[in-house]
């Protein structure tokens, strides 16, 4: 699948499931999309969602540290629009803030997909999940749900890949 394709398959899904697109702060992003949204299990999300181009000019892809800077890029993102401070001023809870960078690529490198899956996904309370979709398998790479102990976050981020970037 051509990568301006997915990009656009990709946006047909975010307008489908209610994600608006973030006029302001998107320096470091060129597309960010943004919904509010009650989960179940994890009560109110405020979810930050981007495409990530990740083959240059060259056909080279990007490096394990390039995907772990920019998933923290994200993160600043994130922690910047989202209060995520327990309690807010009005009284209430602050929403759980998730956030998805998805490197689009062509036949990924291992060390990238090693460098995803091992990303430390909750810091600061935030939550920012890296993903891979390969282009040429027409697949993407997802964060497993664990077993155990924070499992809810990790389903989330299944159905939101699923539903967002799977297509």
């Amino acid at each position: 699948m051509d990568i301006s394709d997915y990009r656009s398959a990709v946006a047909a899904n975010r307008r489908e499931e209610g994600f608006e697109a973030v006029d302001e702060r998107t320096d470091a992003f060129e597309r960010l999309w943004a919904a509010r949204e009650t989960d179940e299990t994890l009560g109110e999300v405020a979810v930050l969602a981007t495409l990530v181009e990740a083959d240059d000019t060259e056909g080279d892809g990007i490096d394990a540290a390039t995907l772990a800077e920019t998933a923290a890029s994200l993160r600043d993102v994130l922690a910047d629009t989202v209060d995520p401070r327990p309690g807010r001023a009005d009284g209430g809870e602050a929403p759980t803030p998730i956030g998805y960078v998805t490197f689009v690529t062509s036949d990924p490198d291992a060390s990238l997909l090693d460098a995803m899956a091992n990303f430390t996904v909750a810091k600061r309370r935030t939550n920012v999940f890296p993903l891979v979709y390969d282009t040429e398998a027409e697949r993407l790479y997802r964060h497993e749900v664990p077993r155990l102990k924070g499992r809810g976050i990790y389903r989330r981020q299944a159905d939101d890949a699923e539903r967002l970037f799977d297509v």
